[in-house]
Order: C-alpha cells, then structure tokens, then sequence
C-alpha cells in the first residue's frame, strides 16, 4: 500500500476509447499481417525481474508443460503499421479430450500492472477443470514484466520511496511528499519515455482482441479479476461481438472517478479490519492482539501513532515506519488466508520486532527476498496516471481529508493522500472512468464478494448496469478477501465452471456464502 494508486481503479481516455472503437469498426485492416503471426511457443525462461524473478514455472500435475511466446503488436494503435511492441503470452494447452476442446481462456489478474506471465502458472492448479476444455493462456500487458516494462527507479531508490511519509501532517510535509512524487514521475518518464502514452486499458483491450486472433478463436473467452473486470469491460465496449463466455470476478466500479474509487476502498479496507478484529476476537481462545473488536481497532491505531514517532526494526537496514506497516496490514486484508499472519505480525510489532509487516509490505510493493523490485509499482501508476484524467492538488486532498476519514479512520489518510501520485505525469490522461457499455455482447458473469476490501461489493452491481440490459448475470459471494473464485467456495466455483465449460448461465442474483 505505500504506492496508493495501486489500490486504485483506473479510468479511461476518451479520446483513446473513441479511437479505438472508429478503428474497431474499419474492419480488419487495422492489423495488417499481424493477425496471421505464428506465435513460436517455447519453454518458458526463468523470469525477468521486472515480472518478479524468481524459477521458471513448475510443470503441471499430469505432466502437462507451461509454453511461452512473443505476440507482435502496434505500439501505437493509432499507428497501425508503425513501430511493435512484444507482449509476452504464457499458455498451459487443454488437457482433456481434444474434440470438445472449446479454445484459449485467456486470464487477467488486475493491478494494473500485474504479470500473467507469472501469475498464472502460481495459481495453475487452482484452474485444472478449466483447462478440461480450454487452453489456459495469460500475458503481461504493455509496460508490463516482458512487454516493454516501465522503469522508474532503482531499486535502492525505491527502498527510499516506499519508507517516506505518505501521510504528511503539516505543510513541511506535504511538500515533501509532493517532491518526491514529482522525482519518481519524472525517472519514469526519462526511462520509459517512448512507451508511457501507449499503455492506457483501451491499448490492453485492442491487444487482446489480436491475441484472440492470432490464437486462432472467433470469440474472446476471458477470465477477468479485480482491475481486470475493467480491462474486459473495456474490451466488451470495443469489440461486443466477439465476446464470447466471459468471467469478472472481485468487480471494480466503472463508474467512479479516481477520489471515488479511492473513497470506496477506504471503506472496503475499513469493512475488512472491521472483520478481521470480530473474527479474531470472537474465537473460543484469547484473541493475542486485543479483548474486543474496538480493541484490536484501538491497538493497531496506536501503533502506527507510534510508528510514525519512532519507526522500530524490519528487515534490517530497513525499519518498519507508520507507512510500511499500514501497507502491511492492507496487504494482509487482501484474503482471509493472510489473517493469521497478520495477527503474528501484530503482537511481533508490539513486541518492537517488525519483520513480519514489512514482509507483507515488501510483497505489496513487488521487492523480493534479495532487495530487487518487480515493475508493478512503475506499470501501475504509468497506467493508471494514462487513463485517469483528474490530477488532485493538495488542496484537493485537504478538503476531502474529513469524508476519508469518517469512511476509515485507519486508511482513510493514506488513501486520500495517495491521489497525488500523477503529479506531474508526462502523458495527460482524459476520462474520468471507463466506458463498458457492451449492448449485444454476449452473457458475462460478474461476480462480487461482499467483504471485498479492494473492489468493494456495491462495484458489481454497478459493473452489471454499466454493460447494459440483457448482457451481465450477477452472482453474488459472501465472503472475506480479494475476488471469490480463488476462495474455493464449491458454490462459486461451480457455477463458474457450469458457465465457462458447458455454457450454463446461472440464475441472475444467485448467491453464494
């Protein structure tokens, strides 16, 4: 969490959605030979250490391969025969019977800035009835892991960027928060210069319905999760008529602009502690980390008061500041798996030992065990700052500090402070949210969970407005955590794969607990 945009939903340029859809609707001239690539599938190499780094994926169970290959697309879509990029594909082939082999299901797990290269392969096992039917097939979008990563800073550079005070109290403060948003913009632009205008959602969208192409489908069949729900609404919008069975699950709100997103999830993260602290305390052992939910409420609120007064040792050199373990804590809130981790990071902190939070912290912010940091902080805010027109002031954060606050009193500063971060930004953004009106698309069904801290529930229901009549089932999950297919809530995941593998809609406001 201490790069706040990343808890953000993105917006859309106008002017770049209008584009795309008058060259969507010139036929496909606009791809030229690109359509008819072969793509040269190979064994995945070990990943870059923009996706993470880390060892080449593990074979499946069963004894199937992850192959890996490089799709060519225009840099500037506007530009169709000019200059390329790569995008990075990584793909895991049907493993049932070939003759009811339905396609590719091609994955986004959101962000933005997320690598599906490499996430898709963690997460493999978790989708094998899905790959009965389906080759299973993932990227890394433009700007991102091995697509043409955004760079910004060292990584020594980011050590510093994600320990400063993101929360300033006073004007001294603010203005050096705001210098150093401004130092970490401009790095971006003098290291990624030539590809920070072309990584807006519309570009992503166009990508995918090449790749749909190239990977030989009439019809784009598509799993999309948290910022991904909007990365397909977006691709609905564009191209209704080549959706085909089509998931969103952990469902961002295509209708808020970037304060109301943030607002939103100030409360989505609220709902979240409030949980955790109920679950924590309500079990038939002590709770260690308080007696009541207002507790453990209180506790946690005097630690970080603390913290900001005199941070305590982390992952030596680094200490635990106020800011990294608030971004450990939304780390942790992100699946309930993580509570108990949470809990011993808690009583370690109150114990002056921070290594635990700032382990969840270093995972938020993509830094791996030997101090090297992924793109996703760097794509994520190139992409957000393209697509998001608003650029907030302090003066804008001043006067809208008291609402964050009523929504969170633990993350309602962090978050309200967080809509500077394209102070400064090279590329104008020029759309306040996205347009995912899809009207003729087929069936799409989005899934919301009602204790959703990132893509707060009340984001579904606007989602199924905002395609439009006739085309969104809505299933809901009453759950904890980021998304719900991943909670292996049998209920969830069989009416996922009753639609995906055997077309089966489910009944509109279906719920599942």
């Amino acid at each position: 969490m201490a790069n706040p945009s990343r808890l953000r939903a993105a917006a859309l340029t106008t002017s770049w959605a209008l584009l795309a859809v008058l060259l969507a609707g010139c036929g496909g001239g606009g791809h030229g030979d690109l359509r008819t690539q072969k793509l040269d599938w190979e064994d995945c190499p070990t990943p870059s250490q923009a996706e993470g780094g880390g060892s080449p994926p593990s074979p499946l169970p069963g004894g199937g391969t992850w192959q890996c290959a490089t799709m060519q697309a225009p840099l500037d879509w506007s530009r169709p025969k000019g200059d390329t990029i790569g995008i990075a594909l990584i793909r895991a082939k049907a493993s049932g019977d070939p003759s009811r082999r339905i396609g590719s299901l091609v994955f986004n797990f959101g962000g933005p800035g997320g690598s599906g290269v490499t996430t898709l392969p963690a997460f493999g096992e978790d989708y094998a009835a899905l790959r009965t039917r389906y080759d299973l097939v993932s990227f890394d979008p433009r700007g991102v892991g091995r697509s043409k990563p955004v760079t910004c800073e060292s990584d020594a550079q980011l050590d510093a960027y994600f320990q400063q005070d993101a929360t300033p109290d006073d004007s001294t403060e603010r203005t050096q928060l705001i210098d150093r948003t401004k130092q970490f913009n401009a790095a971006c632009d003098k290291h990624s210069e030539t590809v920070l205008p072309h990584v807006r959602t519309t570009d992503a969208a166009r990508d995918m319905d090449l790749m749909r192409q190239v990977l030989g489908d009439d019809k784009l069949h598509y799993f999309g999760i948290s910022y991904g729900t909007e990365l397909g609404g977006v691709y609905a919008h564009l191209f209704p008529k080549n959706v085909g069975r089509a998931v969103f699950d952990g469902v961002v709100d295509p209708t808020q602009d970037p304060e109301q997103s943030a607002l939103g999830q100030a409360r989505g993260f609220q709902l979240a502690l409030d949980n955790f602290a109920r679950d924590c305390t309500s079990k038939t052992t002590d709770c260690p980390i308080g007696d009541t939910p207002q507790d453990v409420k209180n506790r946690i609120a005097t630690l970080l008061d603390d913290l900001e007064k005199k941070p305590i040792p982390g992952i030596l050199p680094r200490q635990l500041t106020q800011t990294a373990a608030t971004n450990g804590i939304a780390q942790s809130l992100y699946s309930k798996d993580f509570w108990e981790y949470l809990t011993e990071g808690l009583q370690q902190a109150y114990d002056g030992d921070g290594r635990i939070l700032m382990l969840l912290s270093d995972s938020m912010n993509g830094r791996s065990e030997n101090g090297e940091y992924s793109n996703i902080t760097a794509a994520n805010v190139a992409i957000n700052c393209a697509d998001e027109k608003p650029r907030y002031t302090t003066a804008d954060v001043e006067q809208r500090l008291p609402e964050f606050r009523a929504a969170s009193p633990l993350f309602g500063d962090y978050l309200a402070w967080g809509m500077v971060s394209c102070t400064g930004w090279a590329v104008p953004g020029a759309a306040d949210h996205p347009d995912v009106s899809a009207p003729g698309a087929a069936p799409i069904l989005v899934v919301g969970n009602t204790g959703d801290p990132a893509t707060p529930y009340e984001g579904a229901r606007k989602m199924v407005d905002a395609l439009g009549k006739g085309v969104a089932v809505e299933l809901t999950y009453k759950g904890q955590g980021h998304g719900a297919y991943d909670s292996k809530n049998k209920c969830v995941q069989g009416a996922v794969n009753s639609y995906l593998l055997d077309g089966k809609v489910p009944k509109t406001g279906t719920v599942c607990s």
